[in-house]
């Protein structure tokens, strides 16, 4: 039997607002530390993630300066693989964090969603 795959989807979940973000993508490390296969999509406006200057200056704690981009090193880190969609990504034309491991497509994203052994969060 196939192990079942987590892919967590983020198109809502606003750089802008850095604990809003914080969730999923804890989510992601810690089944990934349960030895699950994860993948995350940053897509939608989410895609802004994915940006170096966004992630690396998008703030979760005052106190200690941790970013987001820390969380996706972390969590990459753990094993969690990240993936960028096309369409998102082309229209910010900006450079990405070195831990999206590829672009994708839309066929991509709603293959992957409807797959038997794929569990689907969307963020």
């Amino acid at each position: 039997m196939k192990m079942k795959k987590l892919l967590i989807i983020m198109s809502n979940s606003d750089a802008s607002d850095p604990e809003d973000c914080y969730a999923p993508l804890f989510q992601a490390t810690v089944a990934a530390a349960l030895s699950h296969e994860v993948e995350v999509v940053f897509t939608g406006s989410s895609v802004q993630l994915a940006i170096a200057d966004n992630a690396e200056n998008a703030e979760v704690n005052l106190e200690t300066h941790r970013t987001i981009y820390d969380i996706i090193k972390e969590a990459h880190q753990a094993g969690v693989t990240f993936k960028a969609c096309n369409t998102s990504f082309n229209m910010a034309g900006e450079e990405m964090i070195a831990e999206v491991e590829e672009k994708v497509g839309a066929a991509y994203v709603v293959s992957e969603a409807m797959d038997d052994n794929t569990v689907t969060f969307t963020y």
